[in-house]
């Protein structure tokens, strides 16, 4: 049951508050021990040596060494040693000498069994020795002063100085131990005393109140000593199946991890330590690893637990000391840090655990590379407690994952479960029943011939208090709630209600509508499109569907029932914002699509950037080669218009030809516009362009 995230036999760095500390108790308490030793006479070592009794202690000590009794798998500072009794006991019956030896020699075992750092070891030894010099000095206090040739039996009259010795022993051996650990876990002294003292003077007190009784024994019938032994027995079964329940309670199955339960005490010690000391911040990460699932779905669950378990020993070995690796379930892990000092630490603890994971992993004779997105949210900046602290970091996580970005920092604006968000999404479904949302059309013009080929839908929102609310504001809430389909099919009637309004007066203009890759996969879009269709009665290509390039990111698109039945209607797609995802030819060629939107970022620096220019050519080149027609978004000038048809760009659209217009507005620019087409002249004319608008 040993802790994962135990890193105490790292070494400290030199020069560290921790390696001065640890130097400085491991000198002194050597020192102690070799004066001890050196008033030894060799003479008394002897007579010991030939003491059935000295090694009948010395065995009992050093089995004592080997397992400590923890009431509770959550005491930073350790379980408490059998052995103490026994030592303590030779010290009241033979001196201080003897008991320093015999704990040295218990703990030299334990180290080797156990295989600690010899720092471990060296202090251990140190704070044991200045333990039994104070309570040593406490007995001399009193007139006891032990030898082997003077052996001591305590009487009932002696027990208030052995108690002050006692308290003596446990609070060296405390203070010491609890300060190693402060510092280690850079937590204050205070508190890891307050969290460890409780449960250590519980064992304390029993072991060292039977010391006495065993002194006795040793002076009256040394060969009834061995019997003590039943009682501990006892007393540690006792205890170690009160913390195995108390683990398995506070603690993951499979990696060992802390659960969320003892996530929540941790955080919540943090911030009670947080809140008294002004400055101070709590950090909590929320890691979800990418592409998991294949792996499960794959290979099996065997080799995904197998996977999650080298995940939980990379990240606890990646972590400063103090700090908390827990397993929420599933492959979602959280990492609590109860001092940081601003969100840039916080993203490089962030990004040591994502360097930590990408490393290959080997395991059923197959490579696996990892990956992770990592949430960060911090108090007080961004929560008060614990549940808005996981929640907000859950957010962050999920942006990072949306965004490939690999870590975010929580950010309110971002927020889509804010209360100004939930509020908005509420006012978006009044807005739907109450016909608040408005579609305007912007033109889409053929650069040679100048002609309109289509127009653009595009969705806005007068919000009765709040004014305009631009989509980039609510269209994202809506994908992410229960509202997107029934937007989508607002937008539609709409668009199909506009186009046969067109139609029939003579303008037979394909209105183009935005759609998510969601709405693309929804099996009933082509019912509803064929029902509308009919109802208005127009062809097919009077409407185009458009989806975002990050549908090629899924295998979905071209096996959906929903994409074929759309290609069988005869409606045709179109891609839009290309280049701004991961698409190949070989996707982009298996697709049905007609038409390819060149992303607007690229369209805009053609000017200014060589690289964005040579992007937009190649798109231009690979859209024609596999016959399909390309379309520039966000042409805001002549020479750029210019440009893009001397590329051999068919169809462009941007405030230069004209912005985004109301229904009606839009009617009479189409009459208008639809007898004076004047095509889009080539680069070396542009001095001469006419502004399309006033052409």
């Amino acid at each position: 049951m040993a802790d994962p995230t135990d890193t105490r036999d790292t070494g400290p760095r030199r020069g560290s508050p921790l390696w001065a500390y640890l130097t400085a108790v491991t000198v002194t308490g050597t020192t102690a021990l070799l004066v001890a030793l050196w008033r030894t006479s060799p003479g008394e070592l002897d007579d010991l040596a030939g003491s059935p009794l000295f090694w009948t202690l010395m065995v009992l000590v050093v089995l004592g060494d080997l397992r400590p009794v923890m009431l509770s798998s959550s005491v930073a500072a350790g379980g408490t040693y059998p052995s103490t009794m026994f030592s303590f006991a030779a010290l009241l019956h033979y001196g201080l000498p003897v008991a320093v030896l015999m704990q040295a020699v218990g703990i030299v075992v334990n180290g080797a069994v156990t295989r600690k750092a010899w720092h471990r070891t060296m202090f251990n030894i140190a704070q044991v020795t200045l333990a039994c010099t104070a309570a040593g000095v406490v007995l001399v206090l009193f007139g006891h002063r032990p030898a082997p040739e003077t052996p001591w039996a305590p009487e009932g009259e002696d027990l208030f100085g052995i108690g002050l010795a006692a308290l003596a022993y446990f609070a060296v051996r405390g203070l010491l131990v609890c300060g190693a650990v402060a510092l280690h876990e850079r937590r204050s002294v205070h508190r890891v005393i307050r969290t460890t003292i409780g449960h250590q003077s519980l064992v304390y007190a029993a072991l060292l109140g039977l010391a006495p009784l065993v002194a006795v024994v040793m002076d009256h019938s040394p060969a009834l000593v061995p019997l003590f032994i039943a009682p501990l027995a006892a007393v540690y079964f006792t205890a170690t199946l009160s913390v195995r329940r108390d683990h398995q309670a506070m603690h993951d199955g499979l990696t060992g991890l802390p659960n969320r339960k003892l996530l929540v005490l941790r955080t919540e010690e943090a911030l009670a330590e947080a809140r008294s000391r002004p400055g101070e911040r709590v950090g909590l990460l929320l890691l979800d690893l990418d592409r998991f699932k294949e792996v499960n779905d794959t290979l099996g669950h065997p080799v995904g637990d197998r996977l999650l378990q080298t995940v939980a020993h990379r990240l606890t070995h990646s972590v400063r000391p103090g700090d908390v690796v827990a397993r929420l379930g599933g492959d979602e892990f959280a990492v609590l840090l109860p001092s940081v000092r601003d969100a840039a630490a916080a993203r490089e603890v962030a990004a040591r655990l994502r360097v930590a994971l990408t490393e290959p992993v080997r395991l059923e004779g197959m490579t696996f590379d990892l990956d992770a997105s990592v949430g960060i949210a911090l108090h007080p900046d961004h929560a008060p407690d614990f549940e808005l602290l996981l929640q907000r970091s859950d957010v962050a996580m999920y942006l990072a994952k949306e965004g490939r970005t690999g870590v975010e920092v929580y950010v309110a604006d971002k927020d889509r479960n804010s209360p100004e968000r939930l509020s908005l999404l509420g006012d978006l479904r009044r807005a739907i029943d109450r016909s608040e949302l408005v579609l305007h059309y912007q033109p889409k013009i053929d650069l040679a011939a100048g002609q309109v080929r289509g127009v653009e839908a595009l969705l806005r929102w007068r919000h009765p208090v709040r004014g305009t609310i631009h989509p980039e504001e609510f269209i994202p809430l809506a994908e992410q709630s229960y509202l997107m389909r029934q937007l989508t099919e607002y937008v539609i009637d709409a668009a199909l209600e506009q186009a046969a309004c067109w139609w029939r007066s003579g303008v037979h203009e394909q209105i183009s509508v935005n759609v998510s890759a969601r709405d693309l996969l929804d099996a009933a879009l082509p019912e509803r499109l064929e029902a509308g269709l009919a109802k208005y009665r127009l062809p097919p290509k009077a409407i185009q569907l458009e989806v975002t390039e990050r549908i090629l990111m899924t295998d979905q698109a071209y096996t959906a029932d929903a994409v074929r039945a759309l290609t069988g209607l005869g409606v045709p797609l179109a891609l839009d914002d290309f280049g701004t995802g991961y698409s190949s030819l070989v996707r982009l060629q298996r697709l049905p699509v007609a038409e390819v939107k060149i992303d607007s970022s690229f369209v805009r620096r053609i000017h200014d950037s060589g690289d964005d220019e040579r992007i937009v050519r190649s798109i231009v080149d690979l859209v024609r080669s596999l016959g399909l027609r390309s379309v520039a978004e966000g042409v805001e000038s002549g020479e750029t218009a210019a440009r893009l048809a001397a590329m051999g760009c068919d169809l462009a659209q941007g405030w230069w030809f004209a912005e985004p217009m109301p229904a009606a507005e839009a009617t009479v620019w189409l009459r208008e516009r639809r007898d004076r087409a004047k095509p889009v002249l080539p680069l070396s004319g542009a001095a001469g362009l006419l502004d399309p608008q006033r052409a």
